[in-house]
Parts: structure tokens; sequence; C-alpha cells
């Protein structure tokens, strides 16, 4: 009899927990009205499962329209995540109805959302289960309340709703002390700024283009409001239609000239672009030469040693001369966020579009499949004066080993403003904004005239979206990555300011990111060793000596000052915090003294594992 209770009272629970007899207590109706990328779910292969990268794209976009009805649900409930299992279940099948009747594959729901992630059983984030723990442990007033309360459709509140998110994220896994539960404290930070902090609530406009990075269509204004739902489905569909049938139209017409191509006994060759047909498709695309293998072995007579640059993280690169006797750089990459030939060409496609005296122009590139080997090479034009870590790092007094000598400060302060200009074109003179993600003295190049010009562009990043539940693999190099991209892999674009505010640093004071113990009474960052001289009144020793008293711009009628205004932007832009951090157009203001630096926050210490633990004191 025992036995047969203590079985019941195991049971019990379980049987609660998987009673099918709940219903959603989530209207997912919006999943058909809000204007999202379903193309990206399409079954066009009639198993979207044999496509991972399908798969990832679709499930990222399936989970941020998801936690809309999450939202919605803790704007009414308080709770962040669903009571019970069978709940969750329902709401996930009405989900999936609602894709259903998107023509979509009815696999979706249960390939990309696992319904024991939104059920309140375990801890995920700091023990959060309500917005009353959510409040005990973070404050009524957390930064989400003041900076998500407005509309968000407008670029300045949505650029602090996202930096307010990143912050309380931080907060809470410095609470939670489980690195691991990043990406579910970045939810429920997000689901908070959309369901409680936004007054507009989860389904305006605002919460779904920034919070959720999710593009809206607005309502139609028919009463019964079934017109303006009928009107973004047919929207949709109609959308969909004139994909397809361009998609046809292009087809059709490759498959004439390919079999008109094989009739004349042209061949097409896979990767090495040898046929003219597509050599000049693709040149007329992406604007830029497609070079065939052979040509970029003669400009570098069979990539020989001495024609040897250097090799980076991400390439190795060449000096060549091509036939008509120009100097190029030649890269090959040897490693990259892309894989596939269609990968690579889109990335050249976007780079090449990209002007702007202060960026190191792309010549050209070659996709080359010999040997059975996929390699990919860029062509740059050549810097005659390589890159600023070498003319930073290369010279030491007293050594005969380099012949380079130190830069003047004219040159120091041209080489900073050149970076940061590239970088707001970057991030503000094309749309969507580029990220580059990886800042630093050797991607700096310099041309016969020391003006800097940003190369590397291997690793740059669409902003598709300005906030994503989906963490992007951080790439970069160790020192000049910002913390959150680094710990989290969240991207802004802060996190090239943060790579920026490194590079400052190193021309102001001539040191590397990573201080060596004799440089400090430990390894430390380059940041906290200048932070902590700035703080004493020792400005002075973190300028580099050669600087002063050296050779002036004329221009400069106190240059003292204006090298200590220079150190101080570094700091910020450097900053641990997100927020603190200015956006590159206010560091660029600062550093040419049209706006006032702000008064710096001290600089959050360090826990164990990189977790960053604010500190609370006057400085």
């Amino acid at each position: 009899m025992i036995l047969k209770v203590t079985f019941i009272c195991t049971l019990l629970p379980l049987f609660l927990l998987y009673s099918s007899s709940a219903s959603c207590p989530t209207d997912m109706e919006y999943v058909g009205i809000v204007s999202w990328n379903s193309s990206v779910c399409k079954d066009n292969s009639r198993n979207i499962m044999s496509n991972n990268q399908t798969l990832s794209d679709c499930c990222q976009i399936l989970r941020r329209l998801y936690a809309v009805g999450i939202a919605r649900h803790l704007q009414q409930t308080s709770n962040f995540r669903y009571q019970n299992l069978s709940t969750s279940e329902a709401c996930l099948t009405e989900f999936q109805s609602r894709l259903d009747s998107l023509e979509l594959p009815s696999d979706l729901a249960s390939s990309c959302l696992n319904p024991l992630d939104y059920v309140n059983a375990t801890n995920q984030c700091a023990n959060i289960h309500t917005v009353d723990d959510w409040r005990r442990i973070l404050g009524s007033n957390n930064p989400l309340d003041v900076q998500c309360r407005g509309s968000t459709l407008n670029n300045n509140f949505c650029e602090s709703c996202v930096a307010a998110s990143y912050e309380v994220q931080s907060r809470l896994v410095a609470i939670d002390g489980n690195a691991s539960h990043a990406s579910n404290c970045l939810m429920y930070a997000v689901l908070y700024a959309a369901g409680i902090g936004n007054t507009l609530g989860p389904g305006s406009q605002g919460a779904l283009s920034c919070i959720f990075g999710l593009t809206t269509l607005a309502p139609d204004t028919d009463s019964s409001g079934n017109k303006g739902k009928r009107a973004l489905i047919f929207a949709l569909i109609g959308a969909g239609s004139a994909f397809l049938f361009m998609a046809f139209v292009i087809g059709l017409y490759l498959w004439r000239r390919a079999t008109k191509m094989k009739k004349t006994g042209m061949v097409l060759s896979d990767f090495d672009h040898e046929s003219d047909r597509l050599k000049q498709d693709l040149e007329f695309k992406a604007g830029t030469k497609v070079f065939k293998i052979r040509e970029l072995e003669k400009a570098t007579n069979k990539f020989s040693a001495k024609n040897f640059l250097g090799q980076g993280q991400f390439g190795i690169v060449h000096k060549g001369s091509l036939s008509d006797g120009s100097l190029v750089a030649i890269k090959k990459i040897i490693s990259s966020d892309f894989q596939s030939e269609v990968e690579f060409r889109n990335e050249v496609e976007i780079i090449s579009t990209l002007k702007h005296r202060n960026l190191v122009n792309l010549i050209g590139y070659c996709f080359s499949n010999k040997k059975g080997e996929n390699d990919k090479y860029v062509v740059y034009e050549y810097m005659q004066n390589g890159n600023l870590d070498g003319h930073l790092f290369g010279f030491q007094e007293g050594s005969n080993s380099s012949n380079k000598l130190p830069l003047t400060w004219p040159q120091r302060k041209s080489i900073i403003l050149d970076v940061a200009k590239a970088l707001a074109y970057l991030h503000y003179g094309v749309k969507p904004a580029i990220y580059h993600r990886d800042i630093k003295a050797t991607n700096i190049l310099l041309g016969a005239d020391m003006r800097a010009k940003v190369a590397d562009f291997g690793l740059v990043k669409q902003s598709s979206k300005r906030l994503s539940n989906m963490p992007t693999k951080a790439a970069g190099t160790r020192g000049y990555l910002a913390p959150e991209y680094a710990l989290y892999g969240q991207l802004t674009e802060k996190s090239d300011v943060y790579s920026f505010g490194i590079v400052v640093l190193e021309i102001m004071c001539r040191r590397k990111v990573l201080l060596s113990p004799s440089e400090s009474e430990q390894p430390s960052l380059i940041t906290d060793w200048a932070w902590s001289l700035v703080k004493t009144g020792n400005m002075e020793q973190v300028i580099d000596m050669t600087l002063l008293g050296g050779e002036t711009s004329a221009n400069d009628i106190n240059p003292k000052g204006i090298m200590e205004r220079f150190v101080l932007v570094g700091i910020l832009c450097a900053h641990l915090v997100v927020a603190v951090r200015p956006s590159i157009s206010d560091a660029l203001k600062m550093l040419e003294g049209d706006i006032e630096i702000p008064v710096i926050p001290d600089r959050p210490l360090y826990a164990d594992g990189g977790i960053l633990m604010p500190v609370h004191k006057n400085t």
C-alpha cells in the first residue's frame, strides 16, 4: 500500500505537467499579420533539415517571432514562461497552425522550438520566474524601464534600449553566476523590454522592429481589422509569387545560355571562373575584376617567399605585380565565416560597394578549385608603408634592428581621425550598417603619404537587425574584442567602437593592448593601466614620451591638451559597459573638439571567468 501511494505521489506531478487538456493562453494571430521573412523557412527542397544553414536562419527568425507571443504572455500574466509543459505544448501547436496557414513546413515549430524551454520549471536566469522576481533582484527602476519606455521606432530610443538590454543581461549573468545562462538572460531582458518596459507593448511596430528585429507593416484601419489582416497576408503571398516568377525567368535564361554554350563546345569550369560569360556576369554585378588563379600565381611568382608580406589569423598576404605593372596585395583566405562560393561572392559584392578614402580599395577576387581545394583570394591595392603595428612597435630606441622612426604627433593624429572616419562610413554611410569586427593595428595600412586606410574585410558583418537573441560567433583578435562580443557573441556597432578605443590608446601610449609584467605589476589591458594613471592625475605617464616636446601641427594651439583629449576618448570608447561608449560619430566629434567629453565612469571589475561585476564607489 505504501509503495502504491509513493508511486502515485511520484507520478502525480508528471501527470499534471504533461496533461494535454490545457489550451494556449496566448493569441498567436499576430504570426499571420506581422510582416516577417518567411521565405527563409520555405521548404523548397522538401526537407528543410537537409540544409542546416537554412534551418538555422529559419529557427533564428522563428524564435524572435515566438518571443513576441511570450512577451504578450508576460504583459498579461507577469510570468516570463508558461506554468506547465502542457500549456507550452499547446502554444507551440497553435504557433505551428499559424505557420501552416502561411504554407510553411508542418514540422518547423518542433524542429526549432523546444516546449521545455518555455516552462517555469527550472532556473533559466538568476532564478527569475515573474516580474516580481525581476524587480526584487534588479530593483523597481532598472535601465529597461527608462530606455525602452518610448517609441523604439526612433533610432535614438532603439539604440538606447538595445544598450540597456546588454547592460541588464550582464547584471543578470553576474547575479546568476552561471555564464551558460547568458542567452537566457538576454532573452529575459528582451521580453521585459517589450512586454513591460515599452509602454506601447510587444505588438507595437517599434518593439517588433527594434527589440525583436522583425520588419513590420502598418495595419489597415478597417474597423473590423479583417481587411488589414487580409491585405498583409495577400501582400506576403504576392511577394512570394513575384519572387518565384522571377526565379523561374532567370533560371530559364541561364538554362538556355548554358545549352547554347554546350552546343558551341564551351564548357563551364566549376570554380575557376574560366567561362567568359560567368566572369562578365560576376564583374558586372560586383564591380570588381574576377582573376584566374594563374594570373595571381604569375603576379606573385607562384606565391614565393620573396613576395610574402605577412600572415594574420584569417589569411596569408603576398605582394603582387599585375600584367599592367600595378602593385597589389593578394590575400589567400584561410579562415572565414563563408564556406561556399556563393557566400564568398556575396561577401565580395558587399565589399565592392564600399568606396571611401579611408578604406583599402578592393580590386578583385578569385575562387579556385585547383588540385581539388576550394581556395579563396581577394586582391587589394598595395599600401607602400605597411601596417600601423610595424610603425608603432617596429621601432626601438637604441636599436639598429629597424630603420623606422617613431610616428610624429601630426601623423598619429591623422591616423586616428582617418580610422574614425572609416568606421563612421561603415556604420552610417551604408545601409544596412557594416561592422568590421577586427579593428586592430595590423589591419590599419598606411599609404605613401602616411594616411591611414582600414583593411581586412574578411570578417565584416552586415547588421540586418538591431538585436538578436541568437548570439553571433565571436571572431577577431584577443584584447581588441569587446567583452560583450567575446563572452556572449553579442555584436553591435559599439563592438567596433571598443576596438577603436584600444587602437587609439596603442597609438597614444605606444604600448600593446596586452601589457607585459615589466610594464605593469601584472599582465593587464592597456585600458586598465591608462585609466588608473589618469584617475591619479598622471596623464603624462600615459602619453608616449616621444610625443611630448616632439613635432606638432601648426593648427594645434595646445598640442598637449589635444593629446590628453585623444587619450580620454580612447578610454571612453574602450569602456567595458556598452552604454557608456559613444557612437563612432560622437567619438569623432570629441576628437575634433566639437563636443565635450563626458565624465568617464569607473571601469567595472573582473571576476573569474570574465564576468563583469559592477563597482559601487565614487571616483
